[in-house]
């Protein structure tokens, strides 16, 4: 019983009296006190009290932060030194506003938080100006809950329980009342809502919504990351039975309406795990010696109607999740791997960017709508990269989707060729024109029957990959380029990137600097050319993933907006997201409004449009983080099963208390806590990105390479910490 007592918060102290009068009345801006009402608040009563609240009510009137309204009566004065933002919780429990409009973030004591949770929009009073640092506040109002919804593990007790927060930014448990715990046993991983947060009461009270399992289990922690991120794992059942009654037979009358292209050759480059084939490419040489190349999307806007069921829960999922072990799809799957994917040798409706190409890439002619296609061959990215290697239609075994070797329509096989070779020409001049080019390695698993990691291999992207991304680069730019050209103050979804901040770039040049690298920081062209040069530099070095993620990180997000301002990193003026309606809502927004344009609709509603641009960004950076948790964990889980061996690895991060090492065969990050090095005291030189012995001098700088092993991997917390072996130099 001993956790009860934490529920109930002393009476607040009446020195803090000038902000608790401030909070009481900034609480109700609009409503009026007198002395006996605010000392009600407070939960005081006696005579010395009540004076001091006289007393700071003249005070405060008298600075001009109240005002009399009438005869004892107060108000707050709205007041310049109140912003609205959103906190930022840090680990060691107090939190940050950043505000739009101001250059530095408003500190936050955690005795001010006054119940905000990481990622609420608030309302904060700043209360001290800078002096020699941040300036400092107090959140006076929750605007909005960025959630309610958390992920923990429940402890019970006899009459009621407590569910300890695993989000490191949840600073608070949340109390539930024995009837609120449903069918959660001791130690389970729940889901627990925030239902109300009483006055007096040191945490929230909540109930129990969903029991996850029991800690470290696989299916319970993958559920448990979807669930931290409020992504759901499964459709409603009406959604469900909704799909499975759409028509998605292929009607001639509906192909009467579209422009016929069955008859003309068309395949798609998938990886060979896909199962939703979004797009689709056709390839004809025509009497001029042209070529038209089709880019073929899914109708996905054909099937899934403004104001239906489906489309509600495609517009609030957004997007497609995928996780090391499955995904989470956008649709359900009688559209997204049936109806809306473009099989081999099946008809299908496609939304199409139709193109007349010369042999410089130079576009001659261009046409977009709906259509019928049919899609001869299906490829995964080995075979199609197996083509372009050899130049041939031979298709060996060991990569063929079959298992089988056999050959391809020659056809087809040329037809890829000539796509890669106008492929490599676009890509070119791409990077002539200012485009970064990342190609980041991306760490892949290799799983058994039960989902269990048995390997990590890296995936790089080849020349059938770049093939695709082309073509897929060509129609998103058209598209955004046909509507924003013709009519810019017609609404319309934009894939937007902006210039990098001066001061990320800065601090991305003072960490290669370690390496010996240098970025040409004097203008935009000379700082892509430089960040190219530097990506090609590091390709296949110790450092390479570290110096890429680094210099992502230097990058702005790209966003959905209807303010266009081009992509930075693509290097375009416009751009837009049309390939991949089958797992990304934008995309689908983005036909109907094509659609809406070409039959000659008005301008759509740039706020509506705009609202669903913010969502969809939200949920793409939510998805993005719990793609990364997943692979998080399946690398801790990988090296669980590699405790006895040593592994070599690069230090990736210096902090004071500990240093970061990333294992160069896997991927895989940990920490050594400094702490733990026993051979001497280390003390952390933050101009160095370093650790230095006291006594031995000895230094383990950002980039050295050194060796480790596990000391502790946890999949419940997904921490991996590591036992420093020592340099590279020292054990070789």
């Amino acid at each position: 019983m001993k956790r009860k007592s934490r529920r109930i918060k002393k009476s607040p102290k009446i020195e803090n009296i000038t902000q608790g009068i401030l909070k009481i009345l900034k609480s109700e801006p609009n409503q009026s006190f007198n002395y006996k009402q605010i000392a009600s608040k407070f939960g005081v009563n006696d005579a010395s009290s009540r004076n001091q609240i006289i007393k700071k009510l003249s005070q405060l009137a008298a600075k001009k932060q109240i005002e009399e309204v009438g005869r004892g009566k107060f108000k707050i004065i709205p007041n310049i030194n109140t912003y609205s933002g959103i906190l930022d919780i840090t680990a060691k429990g107090s939190g940050y506003v950043i505000v739009e409009d101001l250059e530095d973030d408003i500190f936050i004591p955690n005795n001010n938080l006054n119940k905000a949770l990481h990622g609420d929009e608030v309302e904060v009073y700043v209360y001290r100006r800078k002096r020699r640092g941040k300036s400092e506040g107090e959140i006076t109002r929750i605007i909005t809950r960025k959630k309610n919804e958390f992920v923990g593990v429940i402890e019970i007790q006899k009459n009621y329980a407590f569910v300890n927060m695993q989000d490191p930014k949840m600073y608070t448990d949340v109390f539930v009342p024995k009837n609120k715990i449903g069918e959660a046993e001791d130690g389970d991983k729940v889901l627990v809502r925030l239902e109300d947060w009483p006055e007096k009461a040191d945490s929230p009270f909540g109930k129990i919504v969903k029991v996850l399992g029991k800690p470290g289990e696989h299916n319970t922690e993958i559920h448990a990351i979807l669930a931290q991120y409020g992504l759901p794992y499964d459709f409603p059942e009406e959604v469900e039975e909704y799909a499975n009654t759409l028509d998605t037979s292929i009607q001639e009358s509906e192909i009467k309406k579209r422009r016929d292209m069955r008859d003309i050759l068309t395949f798609t480059i998938d990886p060979k795990d896909a199962k939703d084939f979004d797009d689709a490419l056709s390839f004809q040489v025509l009497d001029n010696g042209n070529y038209e190349i089709g880019i073929h999307i899914a109708d996905v806007s054909h099937y899934v109607k403004p104001g239906t069921i489906l489309d509600d829960e495609a517009y609030e999922r957004a997007t497609s999740v995928y996780l090391v072990d499955r995904v989470v799809p956008m649709l359900p799957e009688v559209l997204s791997n049936n109806a809306c994917s473009l099989r081999p040798n099946e008809e299908k409706y496609t939304f199409s960017a139709v193109f007349e190409l010369n042999d410089k890439t130079e576009i001659k002619n261009q046409w977009f709508g709906r259509t019928a296609t049919y899609s001869d061959a299906r490829f995964a990215y080995e075979e199609a990269q197996h083509i372009i290697e050899t130049k041939e239609n031979l298709i060996p075994a060991e990569i063929s989707l079959t298992g089988k070797a056999y050959k391809t329509d020659q056809n087809i096989a040329d037809a890829v060729l000539k796509l890669d070779e106008l492929a490599k020409i676009m890509r070119s001049k791409r990077m002539q024109q200012g485009a970064i080019s990342f190609d980041k390695v991306e760490v892949k698993f290799g799983l058994n029957e039960n989902n269990e990691p048995i390997g990590v291999f890296f995936k790089t992207s080849k020349d059938a990959n770049k093939l695709i991304e082309e073509f897929m680069l060509l129609a998103n730019k058209k598209v955004a380029e046909f509507i924003g050209k013709q009519n810019p103050k017609k609404t319309f979804i934009y894939r937007v990137h902006d210039e990098p901040n001066d001061e990320k770039l800065a601090a991305l040049q003072n960490i290669i600097g370690r390496f010996g690298y240098k970025l040409d920081l004097r203008d935009r062209k000379t700082t892509t050319k430089s960040l190219n040069g530097l990506l090609k530099d590091v390709q296949g070095k110790k450092e390479q993933n570290l110096v890429d993620t680094l210099a992502i990180r230097s990058m702005s997000k790209a966003e959905y907006t209807t303010h266009n301002i081009g992509h930075y990193g693509l290097a375009f003026d416009y751009y837009s997201h049309f390939t991949s309606p089958i797992r990304r809502y934008p995309d689908v927004m983005a036909h109907r409004l094509l659609q809406h344009y070409l039959d000659k609709g008005k301008s759509a509603s740039e706020e509506e449009y705009e609202e669903k641009c913010n969502h969809s960004s939200s949920m793409e950076n939510l998805a993005a983080s719990a793609e990364r948790d997943s692979i998080k964990f399946m690398q801790i889980k990988f090296m669980k099963d590699h405790e006895d061996e040593q592994f070599l690895g690069v230090i990736s991060g210096v902090t004071e208390w500990g240093i970061y090492v990333e294992i160069i065969s896997n991927k895989c990050e940990g920490m050594i806590r400094l702490k733990d090095m026993s051979d001497d005291h280390y003390i952390f030189d933050q101009d160095e990105y370093a650790v230095i012995g006291q006594t031995s001098k000895k230094i383990y700088q950002l980039g050295d390479e050194v060796y480790v092993k596990v000391k502790n991997a946890d999949l419940v917390k997904r921490h991996l910490d590591f036992t420093l072996l020592g340099s590279k130099e020292d054990i070789e």
